[in-house]
């Protein structure tokens, strides 16, 4: 059966040294299982995989499936653009005891459909054929797409790929997935805004999301997607109402001014990408997670503000979505969200 439900994509706390912060994922994992996530995903885009060593993608695999064994579920994170370190890390996941797989689109060197189908997925799906595999989409940060075709002759071809991951934000792609693939197929969300969209669409009825936001309201996520499940379309509706800043906030764009060699002042968009806003609001709220490690660094003011306003606007709507932060944590969150000198040494 492929998953569903509300899952989260960790991710993964560095200390002030900027080394993993092994005591912090737990207790972040621990979190989430008590405010009812139904799985987890170590070491995906948002646990920053790209700049952990092999050693550390392990260690974090390994850790969060020994803290989930019969608890919730778990999707470790295993994809690359080299099919090999695909195969070396899936083996790894599945003998450490993962049931399931999450494997990106290759980025950079840009396979196409064809390739990724034959060449990828379908190696790894074909050489652990007990272990889901799901397939990430994700152009806009891949560069490339498996095309909903070779989904479809994938699935057909090996059963354990019975889930994807969609996060190309087409919603006339993930009705030509549901009119393929059939309804015992299973679509995530991957993203937040338009999870809500995406299971109550009659032509779509996506499982689920993958969620980033959740990482700091999983509870609310939860409610969310359970009630959508259900049919509780005007339940969901409310939920995601009151959540609905903190989920427009995994990218952030914002106009920051540059001084050229010749003095002459300027003004440049820039884009914080998936985990930066994430980890400066957890940091903020006092959770674990510490900065990103580069080449992401940290937002402007401007930057930081938008994360700040929407978690503020957050509990102006529906406080109690984020008090459980406060007893778990032992925080008190309205005093952090005022306090100027937290979110000021977040920012450049």
């Amino acid at each position: 059966m492929g998953l569903e439900g509300a899952w989260t994509a960790l991710v993964t706390p560095f200390d002030a040294e900027m080394q993993l912060d092994a005591e912090g994922l737990l207790k972040n994992v621990e979190f989430q299982i008590a405010q009812g996530i139904d799985g987890v995903l170590p070491v995906g885009t948002t646990g920053e995989s790209p700049t952990l060593t092999w050693e550390e993608h392990n260690q974090v695999v390994d850790s969060v499936l020994r803290k989930c064994k019969g608890r919730c579920g778990v999707l470790a994170g295993t994809g690359s653009n080299s099919t090999q370190e695909a195969l070396v890390s899936t083996r790894h996941a599945v003998d450490s005891g993962a049931d399931a797989v999450l494997m990106v689109d290759c980025y950079y060197n840009g396979p196409s459909s064809q390739e990724l189908r034959d060449e990828y997925y379908g190696a790894v799906a074909a050489a652990f054929p007990e272990t889901t595999v799901v397939p990430y989409v994700i152009p806009g940060r891949s560069g490339t797409a498996l095309e909903v075709e070779d989904l479809a002759i994938l699935a057909g071809r090996y059963p354990n790929v019975n889930t994807v991951k969609e996060a190309t934000g087409n919603l006339e792609r993930m009705a030509r997935t549901r009119a393929l693939l059939g309804g015992e197929f299973s679509i995530m969300s991957g993203d937040d805004d338009v999870t809500y969209r995406m299971m109550t669409d009659d032509s779509i009825k996506a499982n689920g999301v993958i969620s980033v936001a959740s990482n700091v309201i999983p509870g609310a996520v939860s409610r969310m997607v359970k009630l959508a499940a259900a049919g509780d379309h005007a339940g969901a509706a409310q939920v995601r109402d009151d959540i609905a800043p903190l989920l427009g906030i995994v990218t952030v764009k914002v106009d920051n001014p540059r001084t050229l060699p010749s003095g002459e002042q300027v003004v440049v968009k820039d884009r914080y990408r998936n985990p930066l806003a994430v980890k400066t609001l957890m940091t903020g709220l006092g959770m674990a997670a510490g900065t990103c490690r580069q080449p992401l660094g940290k937002m402007t003011r401007a930057g930081v503000e938008v994360v700040r306003n929407a978690v503020r606007e957050v509990w102006d709507r529906n406080a109690d979505v984020l008090r459980p932060i406060n007893e778990f944590y032992g925080v008190d969150v309205e005093a952090r969200m005022s306090d100027d000198a937290i979110w000021d040494g977040l920012s450049l």
